[in-house]
């Protein structure tokens, strides 16, 4: 049964500059190690873990998502699925030995498109046991939209009825605060573009989008309700 999202990987093609793209924007070193043969970066937030991996490729990309399970194995592992997307599986240790964590900000959500909904019903809920937390179409918001939850983190898909995307691709990530204009001045002391705040989708929320550092992925500041 999955207990959380252990890890977002981020492919990039230039580890080192994707590191300090990162530092601004997290407000934290960068913890340089090694995985297998291969050099990681990583960046301890308060719910989950993001790693960059370097990839031959011409921009940063969300690659894959590690789910936690205390049954799974200390090194993660691959699951094979029908949506063709990089998911692994790991006990969590690994992450949980972090020396470095930045406890105040966490991932609020992250965005999958698909174009096939019922297809990430069949994965993330029935075969991976993560909670449906909602299933509902919403056309003035694109379409239907999914949101599976575990661990004080969401998982947002998109089916879209007015932009159709060919398979499932990670997209997007939203960057949980509880003082999103603090949080938006240090940003800027460290020459992180951020828009103006607007009010969010959900009623009392506070967002602001992400101009600079954040590796050409949409990223979104969110300030919860209440």
């Amino acid at each position: 049964m999955v207990e959380g999202f252990d890890a977002i990987i981020v492919g990039v093609p230039e580890l080192a500059a994707a590191a300090r793209d990162y530092e601004a924007l997290l407000g934290q070193p960068a913890l340089h190690s090694v995985s297998g043969n291969e050099a990681v970066v990583r960046f301890g937030l308060g719910n989950t873990t993001l790693e960059l991996r370097q990839v031959a490729a011409e921009q940063a990309v969300i690659e894959g998502l590690v789910l936690r399970d205390s049954s799974a194995t200390r090194a993660a592992r691959t699951v094979e699925n029908p949506l063709g997307l990089q998911i692994e599986t790991c006990d969590g240790s690994l992450m949980a030995e972090l020396p470095l964590r930045n406890s105040v900000l966490r991932v609020d959500h992250l965005v999958l498109r698909s174009d096939n909904a019922d297809a990430c019903v069949a994965f993330f809920a029935q075969r991976m046991g993560i909670r449906l937390a909602l299933d509902k179409t919403v056309p003035q918001w694109g379409g239907r939209m999914l949101f599976f939850r575990a661990g004080k983190l969401t998982l947002e898909v998109i089916e879209s009825e007015q932009e159709r995307v060919a398979g499932s691709h990670f997209w997007g990530i939203a960057l949980q605060h509880p003082d999103i204009g603090a949080l938006r001045s240090q940003l800027e002391s460290r020459a992180v573009q951020c828009s103006a705040v607007r009010e969010g989708r959900k009623p009392g929320t506070r967002v602001a989008s992400v101009k600079s550092h954040c590796l050409g992925i949409p990223t979104l500041l969110i300030q919860p309700a209440g």
